[in-house]
């Protein structure tokens, strides 16, 4: 179970915080429902508590989790045997587990695809939807604004290694 003031992420909208618990009738039975504010799309959502886990609903990383997550954007290739559909299904499932190392795959692979060609629109979708629930997760963790967790995201997704481990939270209260 959340508490209020918990940060979490919430698979297809992203990072969030809990923000009340509340007890609402519908359709004549009452229930718990999570208030959840999300971050980057800055609504608030109701979602019965007996629902969060089961739609992948976790706490946010903790700051080494995240570390490791970022050098994820460096490592292998996108598979280039799978045609747009498949992708875009693929892609889809990774997003919808909330898992944060599947998310980091799809932005990776499809930033990369993008490197090389224009990505169709559904593609780009995705891409754009994953940086977004990405970025707001790097705020969370890191404590910082948007467009600070933007840049650390660019830096991971840019191939340049990090100077060491820790790196990406460490620079990010340097400036």
């Amino acid at each position: 179970m959340f508490h209020v003031g918990d940060k979490i992420f919430y698979p297809m909208h992203g990072a969030g915080v809990v923000e009340a618990v509340e007890e609402k009738e519908f359709l004549g039975e009452k229930q718990l429902y999570y208030v959840l504010n999300m971050l980057q799309k800055g609504l608030n959502i109701m979602v019965p508590v007996e629902k969060m886990s089961e739609l992948g609903t976790r706490l946010i990383v903790a700051a080494d989790i995240l570390d490791e997550v970022l050098a994820v954007m460096q490592a292998e290739r996108p598979d280039s045997t799978l045609n747009a559909a498949q992708r875009y299904k693929q892609n889809t499932e990774k997003m919808k587990s909330g898992d944060i190392y599947e998310q980091a795959e799809v932005i990776r692979d499809l930033w990369r695809i993008s490197q090389g060609r224009i990505l169709g629109t559904s593609d780009k979708l995705m891409l754009d939807n994953a940086q977004q629930m990405m970025v707001g997760e790097i705020a969370l963790v890191n404590d910082v604004d948007i467009e600070r967790a933007a840049q650390v995201l660019r830096h991971a997704l840019s191939e340049e290694p990090l100077a060491e481990p820790g790196a990406a939270v460490s620079n990010m209260h340097a400036g």
